[in-house]
Order: structure tokens, then sequence, then C-alpha cells
């Protein structure tokens, strides 16, 4: 059972605000996660989450989850909100990140690439994937590592964070 964090019921950095919307403990199939929504100068711009550990789902689903809604688009505030969280992940001991997107959602997979993640591949999603359909797009599937103070081989530096 997770213990979830109460330091990060606000996440604040400039204009930027991460609120928690839900604590969502996970289940047979769903890992523990934080939800958030993201506000810039109080106006609810997207959302994210934070998946905590990692499973077979992980590798299709990612750690974080991300939306920006279309009128708030193309002002880098996924991934801020992502850089936000990063101490999150820390705080849970968490040494690597995997995020992943839709094989053509290139401003997903921009701002993925932007934090510094490792491209892994892309890869077809298996039917025994929780979320698995029909239409279900390849995955482009990335990890991100992260340790304080170091910024080589792909490293965050979270030691400003």
């Amino acid at each position: 059972m997770i213990e979830f964090k109460e330091d990060f019921e606000l996440i604040k950095k400039d204009n930027m605000t991460l609120e928690i919307l839900e604590k969502y403990p996970g289940d047979d199939t769903l890992l523990p996660f934080y939800y958030w929504g993201i506000y810039v100068n109080d106006i609810l711009v997207g959302k994210i989450s934070l998946r905590i550990g990692y499973n077979f789902h992980t590798y299709y689903n990612g750690n974080i989850g991300y939306e920006v809604f279309p009128e708030y688009r193309g002002n880098h505030y996924a991934f801020i909100a992502c850089q936000l969280i990063l101490k999150v992940a820390l705080a849970h001991k968490m040494e690597e990140l995997i995020l992943t997107c839709a094989e053509n959602n290139i401003s997903s997979y921009k701002t993925i690439e932007q934090l510094g993640a490792e491209f892994i591949e892309t890869a077809d999603v298996p039917k025994e994937y929780f979320a698995w359909h029909v239409e279900i797009k390849r995955e482009r599937i990335y990890k991100l590592y992260l340790n304080i103070g170091v910024n080589k081989n792909n490293r965050v530096n979270t030691a400003d964070m």
C-alpha cells in the first residue's frame, strides 16, 4: 500500500500551480497515482498524473500522463508540469520513469524529449494491455532517469527542483 505524501497537495512555481484532484491507491491493474489540475494564473489549463511504481501496463501507459486543453497548447505547460512532479517521483524513491505517447503525437514526444528522456522504441501495444482497443496507436516508449545533482547520460538534474 502506498503512503501518499501530503507535501504534494499543492505544487507551485512562478505562475503555475498543480492542485491535487485525486489520489488513487491502486488495484490489481492500475498503479497508485496522484492526479493534479494544472493552473496557470488561477486558470485550469490541463491535468497531469504520476503513477507510482511499475507493472506490465507501465511500459505502454507510462508513469506520467498529461493533457493540456486545446486553447492553452503551445505554451510548454505540460513540460513545466512534468518538471514539477519529478520531485514527487523522487520522494517515492523512483529512479526512472517510463514516458509514452502515441507514435503520431508530435507535441507529446517533443515534450518528452525536452525533458531529456531516452527513446527506447516504438512498440505495438499488446492485447493484454488494460486499455487496448482495436484503433490503439503504436506507442513511442521513453525512459527518463532521475538522479539528484547529475546531468549527464540523460539523467535529469533535480538539484534545483
